[in-house]
């Protein structure tokens, strides 16, 4: 019975307990506190009983960690051990490289206990560079040949296992003696001068010719002998004296006016324009008597200077940007066409060329060459192994321009072009004209349209008159015009004056035969200039190119078949 009542007393406690607890937790979370900071006892209060299984647990935990420890330790003991190894052999390797730890010679000097600076310096004092040539008054240094064997040797010294002794070896450098000996050569050689055109007198009309000279060319097969056994002496100051050998020059003066003729030569007509034909006479009065050294390059726009009228140029007909206006330099593309056709003949490299915009009528289409003082030019180069000349001439309408030279081609071999249309191109709209005198709804071409064109020019080599190949040389592609179309629109017809009309027509004022240089930029104005003789002319009669082939004088009395 006292158990029972023990047993009721105490759930009692408890139930007062628990009603209290909850009582007070309800104001702690009222007043923003946590039951469990409030103190008050309780199941939520009191820790948590762990079981066995806890302690297990951590045990285990406590073993990995220790496990990880220890294997953590172990790599970076490993891991230290490699690195102080390594270390340890750099600085066995610094040791090596900055002295030797034994007694090391090179020619009897010792390098024990230098570095690989130390000992380069230490031999270069021993040996020094300057090594020198002579010829006459002239001195050439040779560039250091030791540095490169000495610097080598030290690289098998300081990266092998060294031996007590080593001598320096100069052999090995028969390359780079040869460099070195090519260019001394280069430096001193004076090649022969053959006997040669060398200018030209305007007052008479002839060429003046210059004596041969001996040329002088370095012996390179003994010098380099003499450097290759002073290397191998030691002997890195000496002064070697190169010598020399004279060489006569294969033509002499009097064998080159001999040998000298027209190589190329080409005639075209001009038109009865004597503005345009001054601008022809004084362009090829620029170009007579000039003379070409080997290897030089000529430029039109060059030898004949800018085509002012300060210069005696005169306006002459031509197309800007398609519309007709008087420019100063008129007709300087026929000059430049000229030559090129006699520069083609003669053998030599043209390395610029331009065609016009239109078809030319004092030459063959695909074989004029347009040229603008500041723009496009006729270029070319003389590839022969002497001086060439170029002789040009103007009278009655006859524009005749040679290349003088010894013969480039071989005897009996002629070059010339050959220029086919492969197509046409449609012409420009009509330009329409307003002619009050005609009745409404009639027109009348003014001018004919002219379509353009498309060519292509073959080089032709022939052997004693026997093609040997006919090769493609360039394409040409040339503008249509439009044809000029009068009509009336105005509804208002005005009678024709008595004549007027007949005069028009019998004025010989016919724009579709007029005779153009055509092309954009044929003088100095830029923009498409296309260069049209004032004069109405037809281009069939008395512009008809005359092609000639080397030294021959095409009928023409402009130039004697000796232009000498």
């Amino acid at each position: 019975m006292s158990q029972v009542n023990d047993r009721q007393k105490s759930a009692v406690r408890t139930s007062s307990r628990t009603s209290g607890s909850r009582s007070q937790s309800g104001t702690s979370r009222r007043q923003g506190q946590s039951y469990r900071s409030s103190g008050t006892p309780g199941r939520r209060g009191k820790k948590r009983k762990r079981g066995p299984e806890y302690n297990v647990t951590r045990v285990v935990r406590i073993l990995l960690f220790a496990a990880s420890a220890i294997v953590l330790v172990m790599a970076a003991s490993k891991y230290l051990e490699a690195a102080n190894a390594k270390e340890g052999s750099a600085e066995t390797s610094a040791t090596l490289e900055t002295e030797l730890q034994k007694e090391v010679t090179v020619d009897g000097i010792s390098i024990a206990g230098m570095s690989r600076e130390e000992a380069l310096a230490a031999i270069e004092k021993q040996y020094q560079w300057g090594m020198k040539v002579t010829y006459q008054d002239e001195e050439y240094e040779l560039k250091n040949l030791l540095d490169s064997k000495v610097k080598s040797l030290l690289e098998e010294i300081y990266t092998g296992e060294a031996k007590e002794s080593y001598t320096l070896d100069m052999t090995g450098l028969e390359d780079a003696v040869q460099t070195e000996v090519q260019a001394i050569a280069a430096k001193w050689d004076v090649a022969p001068k053959n006997g040669s055109i060398s200018g030209f007198d305007k007052a008479s009309g002839s060429f003046v010719y210059s004596g041969e000279k001996n040329g002088v060319v370095i012996d390179q097969d003994k010098l380099a002998a003499d450097i290759q056994t002073q290397l191998k002496a030691k002997n890195f100051t000496t002064v070697i004296a190169a010598s020399a050998n004279e060489v006569a020059p294969k033509i002499t003066e009097a064998q080159a006016k001999e040998m000298y003729k027209v190589i190329g030569t080409y005639t075209t007509t001009t038109t009865a324009n004597k503005d345009r034909n001054k601008n022809i006479e004084l362009a090829a009065d620029a170009l007579n008597g000039m003379i070409l050294q080997p290897g030089e390059t000529f430029s039109f726009n060059n030898a004949t200077g800018e085509r002012s009228t300060a210069k005696g140029y005169r306006p002459a007909g031509a197309y800007l940007n398609g519309v007709l206006v008087e420019e100063p330099g008129g007709g300087v593309c026929q000059v430049s066409s000229t030559l090129y056709n006699a520069v083609v003949f003669a053998g030599l490299t043209t390395t610029e060329r331009h065609a016009h915009s239109y078809e030319p009528s004092y030459v063959t289409p695909g074989e004029d060459a347009m040229v603008s003082f500041g723009g496009p030019d006729m270029k070319f180069v003389n590839n022969s192994s002497c001086a060439v000349a170029i002789r040009a001439s103007f009278a009655d309408r006859k524009l005749k321009i040679s290349v003088v030279g010894i013969p480039i081609l071989e005897e009996g071999v002629t070059l010339s072009m050959s220029s086919t249309k492969t197509g046409e191109l449609a012409a420009p709209a009509p330009v329409y004209e307003e002619d009050q005198t005609l009745e409404a709804g009639v027109e009348k071409i003014e001018k004919a349209e002219t379509k353009g064109s498309r060519w292509v020019t073959n080089m032709v080599t022939k052997k004693d008159g026997v093609v040997v190949s006919d090769e493609f040389f360039h394409n040409s592609t040339y503008r249509g015009k439009p044809a000029t179309i009068k009509r009336n629109t105005s509804g208002v017809v005005i009678p024709a004056t008595d004549g007027s009309e007949g005069a028009s027509e019998g004025s010989g004022e016919n724009p579709a035969t007029v005779t153009e240089a055509p092309g954009p930029g044929n003088n100095e104005t830029t923009g498409g200039v296309t260069t049209v003789p004032k004069e109405t002319e037809n281009p069939d009669q008395g512009t008809t190119p005359v092609p000639q082939g080397p030294g021959e004088d095409g009928g023409s009395s402009i130039i004697q078949p000796n232009p000498f």
